[in-house]
């Protein structure tokens, strides 16, 4: 088959690779109709290289049909269409029973001390082959995947993998007041979902924060107040002047790592990945720090007792961070991977429904075909051409 490899760093490339097969009685195969590029996923096409091997296939957004099952999984057959969420979980420890599914104890990578498997990311998290690929093994079939009906576009199901559950989590998490304010900083494809659902939800504010005109542009389709850093040296007192003087009343982060306008962590990312991958992955898990422009902002932008939500990847261990002001200002923070199972019942409702209301067949903007992913990954880390969205579409 064809899949999305991983050959070094801002170098991917469509390989031909061995077609996966059943390896235990809980695995499904699924012939891959749309695997989308996610922003985490150009932390590994940047920074994260000391953690991959030449030839890892990527990517954790897909959906498919169902190809053969293993004798574990009595609820899926061959042709049924389904979703795959980008965390592995097995449904039955005890983290996944309490909904904290990206913490699944079954999956858990040990030997790094993380949470839960995941689909195309790195050692940290299991090495499991990607699904942008023509085909796809899903360990714990019996759990994970989500069956959807025929019918309506991919475009309507796809981002139950990743989009939509994981800003819900971190519109549940930034903890808005009933006709309260937010700050959304970053409005790639979590950051859009982040302000529709805000705004589904019932906050009264939705300020989106970005830098990219065709960004800001979608949000304030959808009832945002749009800031332009561009335009505003002091973001923190932009937002002020928009809610009473005192900064919002939660604020979401969905940008993460490499942020803009942190030239100390960027430099420290580069520096890293000019050294022997062995020792750039220990100075990484030791020595790691972020660049953490974003984070800062949203600190200075919450008001007091205020509620701050980490949705965008950090990877540091050295990060520092204004302990003082946090505590002082009485800011709680809220993070982590998405437990993509534990949000269905709240979420595939409105992706079902044909009015719409999140969006979500609002949110792609490119759909290229799976050989073109290279020149995708190009186009997704530049903003070029007005990407907020790809899809990629294999053959198979």
């Amino acid at each position: 088959m064809k899949a999305v490899a991983w050959h070094g760093k801002r170098d991917v490339r469509v390989d031909t690779v061995p077609d996966p097969k059943i390896q235990e009685p809980t695995d499904a195969v699924i012939r891959v109709t749309s695997s989308g590029i996610c922003g985490s996923d150009l932390h590994l096409y940047e920074v994260l290289g000391p953690f991959l091997d030449e030839g890892d296939i990527l990517g954790h957004e897909p959906m498919g049909i169902v190809e053969e099952v293993g004798s574990a999984v009595p609820n899926l057959k061959p042709g049924d269409r389904v979703v795959v969420p980008f965390n592995i979980s097995c449904g039955h420890c005890y983290m996944c029973i309490t909904g904290l599914q990206s913490q699944c104890e079954t999956t858990q990578v040990t030997e790094h001390g993380k949470g839960a498997a995941l689909f195309g990311y790195t050692k940290l998290y299991g090495q499991v082959p990607g699904g942008q690929a023509e085909y796809l093994r899903v360990p714990q079939a019996q759990y994970g995947p989500i069956k959807v009906p025929e019918g309506p576009s991919d475009e309507r199901f796809v981002y139950l993998s990743d989009v939509v559950p994981t800003a819900w989590q971190a519109v549940e998490y930034a903890g808005i007041p009933d006709g309260g304010s937010v700050v959304v900083f970053g409005l790639g494809p979590i950051g859009q979902m982040c302000c529709r659902i805000a705004r589904h939800r019932g906050a009264g504010q939705v300020i989106g924060v970005d830098l990219v005109p065709e960004r800001l542009t979608v949000a304030s389709r959808y009832d945002v107040t749009t800031l332009d850093l561009r335009d505003h040296k002091d973001i923190a007192g932009a937002v002020r002047e928009l809610t009473s003087g005192r900064g919002a009343d939660s604020v979401i982060d969905a940008v993460g790592m490499e942020a803009h306008g942190a030239p100390v962590g960027k430099l420290a990312h580069q520096l890293v990945n000019l050294l022997p991958q062995p020792i750039a992955a220990k100075v990484t898990e030791t020595a790691g720090i972020d660049r953490l422009s974003v984070l800062n902002a949203a600190i200075h932008t919450v008001r007091r007792g205020g509620t701050i939500s980490l949705s965008g990847v950090y990877g540091g261990m050295v990060d520092p961070i204004p302990m003082m002001e946090l505590f002082d200002r009485q800011i709680q923070l809220r993070m982590g991977q998405a437990n993509v199972r534990r949000w269905l019942d709240d979420v595939l409702p409105l992706v079902q429904d044909d009015a719409d209301p999140l969006g979500v067949e609002d949110l792609a903007t490119h759909r290229l075909p799976l050989e073109d992913a290279p020149e995708a990954y190009r186009l997704f880390q530049q903003k070029r051409d007005g990407v907020i969205k790809v899809l990629l579409k294999p053959s198979a």
